[in-house]
């Protein structure tokens, strides 16, 4: 069978594939004629894999590895890190509550090592748009390699040196997500560009970055339904004998903060008016 006419599960050299042994240690390598694949109990050719599909068993010396093609998730905890990366079950919550749709115009701020990237080139497909921000060009270059290795790097992709800090562009965004450390600087520049209904979203380490981002997004006229969360992993092993969970639960990663391009007009917060309110007043004073 020609090669460009096998089943999109079948593997081709320049593929991706997840080997993962009895232990469950996994090794990515990208499949190449006349490469080998090497391990501490003997070597597999990478001609053995090439030809076969995805969920297939080689035979290695006395071991059996069961090869994969490996989904975005498993692509991703494997990635070449030039920084932090984005979890997994971070990105799925900044898409479903980003609501990243297919079509989408998207500036992401914070390239970082391309993780968060390729979900949200996934997201938008051929018809939406991704733009990078980031601040150094060797992070560029090395995300971009991290991109490549996945797969063709789509022609709605561009990355520019540049700060986020100091302004947008682009005009008339969908969505404006960041992965930096001062994202109440981008507030205002964000008002600008979105467009009505717009959402923009921080991913945070700290409580004090989510504090001051939330006291910028409610003094900024234009941003409402301003909403922060985290999201915990809590693993649970599942045997014959046994179901408990796992000793190590996946904990805090980051915050994720959202909130929505409005018309101005929003109403006071309940603590902005206990502020205006003297404390001295008495209950019929604040009634009328």
């Amino acid at each position: 069978m020609p090669e460009e006419s096998r089943p999109r599960w079948v593997f081709h050299p320049g593929d991706l594939a997840l080997f993962v042994d009895r232990k469950g240690r996994r090794n990515l390598v990208t499949l190449e004629q006349g490469k080998s694949f090497h391990t501490h109990f003997g070597v597999l050719p990478h001609e053995a894999v090439i030809g076969q599909e995805s969920g297939s068993r080689v035979t290695v010396g006395s071991q059996r590895l069961l090869a994969l093609k490996p989904t975005l998730a498993e692509y991703i905890q494997e990635i070449r890190r030039v920084t932090q990366i984005i979890y997994p079950k971070d990105i799925g919550p900044i898409l479903v509550y980003g609501d990243i749709f297919p079509g989408a115009r998207v500036l992401e701020a914070g390239l970082g090592s391309g993780a968060l990237t390729l979900a949200l080139l996934a997201a938008v497909g051929p018809q939406g748009a991704v733009t990078t921000y980031e601040l150094k060009q060797e992070t560029v270059a090395k995300a971009l390699s991290n991109l490549r290795r996945h797969g063709p790097v789509p022609e709605n992709f561009s990355a520019h040196v540049r700060d986020v800090y100091q302004g947008i562009v682009e005009p008339e965004l969908d969505r404006v997500i960041l992965d930096v450390p001062e994202p109440w600087n981008v507030v205002t520049h964000a008002a600008e560009t979105l467009v009505p209904g717009g959402i923009f979203l921080s991913y945070l380490p700290t409580v004090l970055q989510v504090h001051r981002l939330g006291e910028a997004l409610a003094a900024h006229p234009k941003f409402d339904l301003v909403d922060t969360f985290e999201v915990l992993i809590r693993p649970w092993h599942v045997s014959r004998r046994s179901v408990r969970p796992v000793h190590r639960m996946i904990g805090h990663t980051g915050f994720i903060t959202t909130a929505r391009k409005c018309a101005p007009g929003k109403p006071l917060r309940l603590e902005d008016l206990e502020q205006e309110t003297p404390l001295s007043a008495a209950p019929n004073e604040i009634a009328n």
